[in-house]
């Protein structure tokens, strides 16, 4: 069971870093003349795709990596993902698609996938967020801004936050730390990248996402029925064995993107 949360509390964590893209951005003037071309423009259309670079780390040393694309119009979701190990990584191919999500190896191209429940953010919501996101929707923060060519810089401070561990059990102390969130944005409003960084006296993790591209093909096929088999008859989870899951937070009031169940 606790591989089983491991795994989940992965899966959680990417798709935190997907929510941190797209819930804070403000719109700003268009790309004054002279600037090189932003490559991310929408042009106010939500877009169809998404690209994302995401790494999690901690301060004990653990980092996750991963390459994360979304499909806003089939409402599916692929990652690559590599996980820390004891000496060395593994990487994990994973697919959303209706409250499912698949998993297999990355250095198996013909094994059965396994799959689990796995609740997603609103893809639609988020696309529109990506857009063109309202910056008056934070509060409680103290905001400073910066600009350099066609990109702008919030970054939202604040202290005597309540976080958690996000695979403590249910009911677990929270502790206070400090949260530090920036967020850029291209000529248009559209988000390019995101930071969250959570510090406690004695753990700190980072979240950061890059988006690499939007509008690009993205066809992410799901894995047929007949090449699937439950998440608790294999042992896919057992890379993660080794993985400090217990110093990676979050705060106590998202904490629920890290509760799964098991199929």
């Amino acid at each position: 069971m606790r591989k089983q949360r491991a795994l989940a509390g992965t899966i959680a964590l990417v798709a935190l870093a997907l929510s941190v893209m797209g819930v804070v951005i403000a719109a700003i003037d268009p790309n004054p003349g002279g600037l090189a071309k932003d490559p991310l423009v929408l042009n106010g259309y939500p877009p169809k795709t998404v690209q994302i670079a995401v790494a999690i780390s901690t301060g004990s040393g653990v980092t996750l990596n991963a390459t994360l694309e979304a499909n806003f119009r089939t409402e599916r979701v692929a990652a690559l993902v590599h996980v820390p190990v004891v000496v060395t990584s593994a990487s994990l191919n994973l697919v959303w698609a209706k409250g499912t999500l698949y998993a297999r190896s990355a250095d198996v191209e013909n094994g059965p996938w396994f799959q689990t429940s796995q609740s997603m953010p609103d893809l639609f919501g988020l696309s529109l967020e990506f857009t063109k996101p309202d910056i008056n929707l934070v509060g409680g923060f103290h905001k400073t801004v910066s600009r350099s060519g066609y990109t702008t810089t919030y970054v939202f401070t604040k202290n005597d936050v309540a976080l958690t561990s996000l695979l403590a059990p249910p009911g677990s102390l929270s502790v206070l730390g400090s949260v530090r969130w920036t967020i850029s944005v291209g000529s248009q409003g559209e988000v390019s990248a995101s930071t969250l960084v959570e510090k406690t006296r004695h753990a700190e993790t980072t979240i950061s996402a890059t988006v690499l591209s939007y509008d690009q093909p993205a066809p992410i096929q799901v894995p047929p029925t007949s090449a699937t088999q439950s998440l608790s008859h294999s042992g896919v989870a057992g890379i993660l064995k080794d993985v400090n899951f217990n110093s990676l937070l979050v705060p106590s009031a998202l904490r629920s993107l890290g509760q799964t169940s098991i199929s």
